[in-house]
């Protein structure tokens, strides 16, 4: 049985979207309303169910990695003191994730989105096939946790390590600026353009909040981030987004850094089931940030030319 088939009525209501208008293509990484039915608003086989639909837009690598994601909710909660409310009666909450199908599983075109807070998943199946897998967005906060015996908790480790052991390698013909900016370049911008700049954190929410006193809470945090990151003009327009690619080409690398950013390109196109085509020589990388172990950093553009899914 379908995870859509064991929801009752209202249940469907909210989980059910039309492939045709905005909203199947609106998505967020803040913790907001991403749009669709929580986990904590099923029981616990439609959950199953559920996380069963995510894991098919996976690899076992990144099921593993979104469900850790999840889990840091609680480690979040705690690191801020079990303070965070936002909107809601909690701020931080594993059960906050959203699943919403679009159009007719079966025949034809049909989706699915599930995202949370730090989790955005984007799925378009044609006539039985994923053809689409973006955007596909993970994240962790924190990025490091301490587990016992001196272990430590990282999901994404290997994506940052890989990513600064290739900025350092290549040095200063990748820096676009010393500084990290507050958020993504991009944003969650449904479409990007030319000249595009970096969002507020306040701007990546669906809607203000009921509750006056927690949305100026959250504006001033947004604004205390983008004064912390210390950009003017000079910095954003180093930044800003290009049809271009900034950085040094694949085509510049020596083998070793090749090898290294294969590698990093493997982060990504390695957390969906269906391979993906790519020229390494045309594909660029750039680097925003400290280069220090645990400094604010961004990989602000690691992407190859377009080229035909493969499979």
């Amino acid at each position: 049985m379908s995870w859509l088939d064991m929801l009752d009525a209202a249940q469907r209501a909210t989980a059910t979207g039309e492939m045709a208008g905005g909203e199947r293509l609106r998505w967020f990484y803040t913790p907001t309303d991403h749009g669709g039915l929580t986990l904590h608003e099923q029981r616990p086989v439609q959950q199953r169910a559920a996380m069963k639909l995510v894991a098919s837009g996976l690899t076992r690598a990144g099921y593993v990695t979104v469900a850790t994601i999840i889990g840091l909710e609680n480690v979040l909660d705690h690191t801020e003191g079990f303070t965070a409310r936002f909107d809601r009666e909690r701020g931080r909450d594993p059960g906050l994730y959203y699943l919403r199908v679009f159009g007719s599983p079966g025949d034809g075109a049909w989706g699915w989105r599930f995202g949370g807070h730090h989790v955005s998943l984007n799925n378009l199946v044609v006539d039985g096939e994923l053809v689409s897998s973006t955007p596909c967005f993970m994240g962790a906060d924190p990025a490091v946790s301490p587990l016992l015996g001196g272990a430590v908790n990282r999901p994404l480790g290997q994506v940052e390590d890989l990513a600064r052991e290739l900025a350092v390698s290549l040095g200063e013909p990748a820096l676009l600026s010393p500084k990290a900016p507050s958020d993504l370049v991009t944003g969650n911008r449904s479409t990007i353009a030319e000249g595009d700049r970096v969002i507020p954190l306040a701007g990546i929410w669906r809607s203000d909040f009921a509750d006056p006193a927690e949305w100026a809470k959250l504006r001033a945090a947004s604004d205390a981030i983008d004064a912390a990151a210390g950009y003017g003009d000079r910095e954003h327009e180093a930044l800003e987004y290009t049809a271009q690619p900034k950085g040094v080409p694949g085509a510049a690398l020596s083998a070793g850094q090749r090898d290294l950013l294969e590698k990093l390109v493997g982060t990504y196109f390695d957390r969906v089931p269906v391979p993906t085509a790519y020229n390494l020589e045309e594909l660029h990388f750039a680097w925003a940030g400290s280069t220090e172990p645990g400094g604010a950093a961004l990989l602000p553009s690691a992407r190859p030319a377009p080229a035909d899914r493969m499979g």
